[in-house]
């Protein structure tokens, strides 16, 4: 097993996660590379570290270059992580150094002991279906994980947004945006919205209105071979796309946003000790009096 070392720059216990990793690899004799960029932060910070020039790899190799990415941050590293991943398909072990972490859900204290259980080959590997977003005109696509959101910017004004399910109009939603999110997305801003939580291994896509003129309008589910479009004829300012809140674009009325389920999937390494639904319960704290926390 040969691991990659991919991580948050912004993190401040960065350097010494990534110092106690390297000198664990090293220890054991268990081959590893890490983002070239990731090094030279933690060198700066961590002056005695020599990390070895051939174990450096770039952003666009690190994939490629490991069976395993260790992704060190938060859910928001993952999400940039399974997009570099994307077509090689290389597992993901999320490591949680930041607060909610639906995605990465390992903590901190939880890394040496699941290194161990990987090494010992005992843990899975969740595929994650993945959504592409193509605009009429522009040669870049948008792939994500999490959701692609298609709203108006620079204007206070809302915008109808014609939607169709593989050609077949299903309704002008008029408000300030859509959301189109995996089952993963579903915790995500999708959730904040008012949408449903969908367990991870279903296999479709969630059409969430954000802040809709009309009380009737709610989100809708369609299955993962949906083609949805998304048009729309006019608007005051620039239409604003984005994937898992990352990567973004400006266009401009008139436009039409096609999104349907991605050919690459994400690969999550989740531990054998762990569910779902324990996720859920202990990061949306189900089951515990928040009343009675807040008076400590």
């Amino acid at each position: 097993m040969k691991f990659g070392i991919a991580g948050n720059l912004t993190k401040e216990g960065l350097p010494a996660v990534v110092e106690s990793l390297i000198n664990r690899f090293e220890t054991n004799g268990v081959p590893y590379v890490v983002h070239d960029d990731l090094a030279r932060r933690v060198q700066k910070s961590l002056k005695h570290l020599r990390i070895r020039r051939s174990a450096l790899v770039s952003e666009k190799k690190l994939a490629s270059s490991c069976d395993m990415i260790i992704s060190l941050g938060g859910d928001g590293t993952i999400l940039m992580t399974a997009r570099l991943a994307g077509a090689k398909g290389t597992p993901i072990l999320g490591i949680n150094l930041g607060k909610l972490g639906f995605l990465a859900e390992v903590s901190l204290g939880e890394l040496d002991e699941c290194i161990s259980e990987i090494l010992d080959k005992k843990y899975r590997v969740q595929d994650r279906m993945m959504l592409d977003a193509r605009v009429a005109g522009l040669k870049q696509s948008f792939v994500a994980l999490n959701d692609i959101v298609v709203d108006k910017f620079g204007s206070s004004r809302v915008i109808d947004f014609d939607t169709f399910v593989n050609d077949e109009y299903l309704a002008t939603f008029t408000g300030d945006g859509i959301i189109l999110s995996t089952p993963t997305g579903s915790t995500a801003y999708a959730l904040a919205n008012g949408g449903p939580i969908v367990t991870p291994t279903n296999h479709l896509i969630v059409i969430s209105p954000i802040c809709p003129h009309t009380l009737t309008a709610r989100p809708v589910i369609v299955p993962e071979n949906s083609r949805i479009d998304i048009r729309i004829n006019r608007a005051a300012e620039k239409i604003h796309i984005t994937a898992d809140g990352q990567v973004e674009e400006l266009v401009s009325a008139p436009v039409t946003v096609s999104v349907k389920r991605s050919e690459y999937t994400a690969k999550l390494v989740k531990r054998l000790n762990t569910n779902y639904y324990q996720v859920l319960r202990e990061k949306l704290h189900w089951g515990r009096d928040v009343r009675l926390q807040s008076r400590d």
